[in-house]
């Protein structure tokens, strides 16, 4: 269903997704003058990115790719066209084999699982570099469902796991403890992976300091963090450093359309019932969680009520979980049936994590050119949800 359409001409009383190329070649050349400037490889990460139609773009700026499962290293290899970095917390039986086959690097979360799949990997596939997930026990994520590093933790081994001597066929390390962090977070971060990992670095080709570093962000200093990649890679200089944001790419590059259905009140409180969903479609702002950015709104304290502004709603959405709204904003006018609500920044993860419970109707996905036009990238329908039911 890939074909052009001028942005007159498409139906835009329909829920959609529009991403704006014009926005992502912007982050995607900022990443790269990063990568060149510090002497590392920045790589996309799927699990917040994976508009594979949109990998053309990609491609004139990046490399490679990170995934995290067999269909995100599958689309690595056969839809960006180059192995993955791929980590996974397990691997299985069943699939160590196809994964393998469609990465360059594989990294294990656990000695366990080093020991039980590497031989396995380097006997058919002995050009993959392998590496191991190391746990630095620190990290500043506040909200407990994104903190790799919280005690008890299922991601990575603490240095006092660590052999003294890693296996000879071990020829990384693997790092992730931020999300959506600036570059002095990331400085305080890499003080405490020296101080516990720096005596393995000898024994490894490669480090890969994961995802979470927010360098497309208007205020992130970038100098900083150019200036501890250098200072790392002078420190270390037979490391090869690798970063692998996912929001970084896509951080402010588009925005979901929606639409008022309906306008209810209780106890005071309006809502107004949109045409989209929070649970189906806006998922991390109630896991974060977050109140998103509406254009033309102002974003009040998640509890305030309506009651004696006019102007003032909560935004529900509209599956059948009570829990499908969130609140409030104050808007230039009382919202109507039929009025637009924009909700910016939703490109980066909200577009992976969709899904379609209760049957949902699901939003398009649109690209628009720099030229005006919008290419439409995904239409959904009843088979779509259907299908998910095989």
């Amino acid at each position: 269903m890939c074909s052009f359409f001028l942005l007159y001409l498409y139906d835009m009383s329909k829920p959609i997704y529009i991403l704006e190329e014009s926005r992502l070649r912007d982050n995607l050349s900022l990443i790269a003058s990063v990568a060149q400037e510090a002497g590392v490889e920045i790589i996309l990460a799927f699990k917040a990115y994976a508009l594979w139609k949109t990998f053309p773009i990609f491609r004139e700026y990046i490399n490679a790719t990170t995934a995290s499962s067999l269909s995100e290293a599958r689309l690595a290899f056969e839809e960006f066209g180059v192995p993955a970095h791929t980590f996974s917390p397990a691997y299985t039986d069943d699939e160590i084999h196809s994964i393998a086959r469609c990465s360059s690097h594989l990294t294990f979360n656990s000695l366990s699982q080093y020991e039980r799949f590497a031989p396995l990997v380097k006997k058919d596939y002995p050009q993959v570099s392998l590496g191991l997930r190391i746990n630095p026990e620190y990290s500043e994520v506040g909200t407990a469902l994104y903190n790799p590093c919280a005690p008890g933790t299922r991601f990575g081994v603490s240095a006092s796991c660590m052999p003294r001597l890693l296996p000879p066929d071990l020829e990384g390390l693997h790092c992730h403890c931020h999300c959506e962090s600036g570059s002095d977070v990331f400085e305080r971060t890499l003080v405490h992976i020296e101080q516990k990992f720096a005596s393995w670095f000898q024994q490894v080709k490669w480090i890969n300091f994961g995802g979470g570093h927010l360098m497309t962000r208007s205020d992130y200093d970038i100098p900083r963090l150019v200036s501890l990649l250098r200072g790392f890679r002078e420190r270390y200089p037979w490391l090869k450093v690798i970063l692998e944001p996912g929001s970084a790419f896509a951080w402010q590059t588009g925005y979901l359309l929606s639409h008022v259905v309906d306008v209810v009140v209780d106890h005071g409180i309006k809502t107004a019932i949109l045409d989209v969903s929070f649970t189906c479609h806006m998922p991390d702002c109630l896991e974060m969680p977050y109140q998103p950015a509406v254009r033309g709104a102002e974003s009040l304290p998640l509890e305030t009520a309506s009651q004696g502004d006019e102007c003032v709603f909560r935004l529900g959405g509209n599956s059948c979980l009570a829990g499908d709204f969130m609140g409030s904003w104050r808007f230039k006018k009382p919202l109507q049936v039929g009025d637009e609500v924009i909700f910016e920044d939703m490109i980066h993860y909200t577009t992976v994590k969709t899904c379609m419970f209760n049957g949902i109707t699901h939003p398009s996905i649109a690209l628009k050119r720099t030229d005006g036009s919008l290419q439409m990238l995904r239409e959904y329908g009843y088979e779509d949800y259907r299908d998910r039911m095989d």
